[in-house]
């Protein structure tokens, strides 16, 4: 419920058209800045956001945690539609647009930075849709890491998803929607991309929450944020900001391969 409350004010704003705060939806703290990778951490990270968010507001605790560990950090915006970017939504055209629009702001990081490959943590759509971008559009070839925070790898089952106004992508995370099972058809995690999905027993977004995981593999771990933090309560949209979510994060991302099945991040007391 949090969720979609949180949901409406976007939807009533960007249905009347009324000017936001949030129109310019810059990059978060630590993020798009000059910098040169290290030998530590040879792979910049480009930050994905997920449906009616933007690259601030998704990531203003992961981006300059990364940057604290080392990491060159990018995000962009992606999938404005029909000028819904101009109110600081973004995440709502069809994927396969807003994959190309990722694999043209991968391209141009990599020739900012020298980087031979970049790693991608997204939240929600942002787990998804760079899977389309891996598989179609030859981002297997320089994606070194895909992180997926509440991904939508599956679809979901939330009513409100067919629904959605202006959101050709919410229909496209529909469970069963062509877009997924195109997707899905064959091996869901294709070349030697590694792969970690990281749910949470709250989703009431993505539902099942279990809908994120990807296909067993040797490239792959899925795991619940409940089973690592029993006590943790975040659900769909916090988990960006969870403090465990990022410990796994920056597990993944430090590792060869995904993350480490049996990683312990400290958990927050009660």
């Amino acid at each position: 419920m949090r969720r979609v409350l949180a949901v409406v004010p976007i939807l009533v704003a960007f249905l009347t058209a009324v000017p936001a705060a949030s129109a310019a939806a810059p990059p978060p703290p630590g993020a798009n800045v000059p910098c040169v990778p290290t030998a530590a951490h040879p792979s910049p990270v480009v930050l994905v956001h997920g449906t009616f968010e933007n690259r601030f507001d998704n990531w203003l605790a992961m981006s300059p945690a990364l940057k604290a560990a080392g990491y060159c950090v990018y995000a962009l915006n992606y999938g404005s539609y029909n000028g819904s970017g101009l109110l600081g939504v973004y995440g709502l055209a069809e994927m396969e647009r807003s994959a190309r629009e990722l694999r043209d702001f991968v391209d141009g990081v990599r020739a900012q930075t020298g980087a031979a490959k970049v790693s991608l943590v997204g939240h929600s759509q942002g787990g998804l849709m760079p899977r389309y971008y891996i598989k179609n559009l030859g981002g297997e070839a320089v994606v070194e890491d895909l992180v997926g925070l509440a991904p939508s790898n599956h679809g979901t089952t939330n009513p409100l998803a067919p629904v959605a106004v202006n959101c050709p992508a919410c229909r496209q995370q529909v469970a069963g929607s062509a877009f997924l099972r195109a997707l899905n058809n064959g091996d869901e995690s294709p070349g030697a991309v590694a792969y970690t999905q990281l749910v949470t027993r709250y989703d009431e977004v993505v539902i099942p929450y279990t809908s994120g995981y990807l296909a067993p593999d040797a490239n792959v771990t899925n795991l619940t944020l409940q089973d690592l933090c029993p006590n943790d309560t975040s659900e769909h949209l916090r988990i960006p900001y969870d403090a465990a979510a990022i410990q796994v994060t920056l597990n993944a991302l430090g590792r060869p391969g995904p993350a480490d099945p049996g990683v312990r991040p400290a958990c927050a007391t009660l």
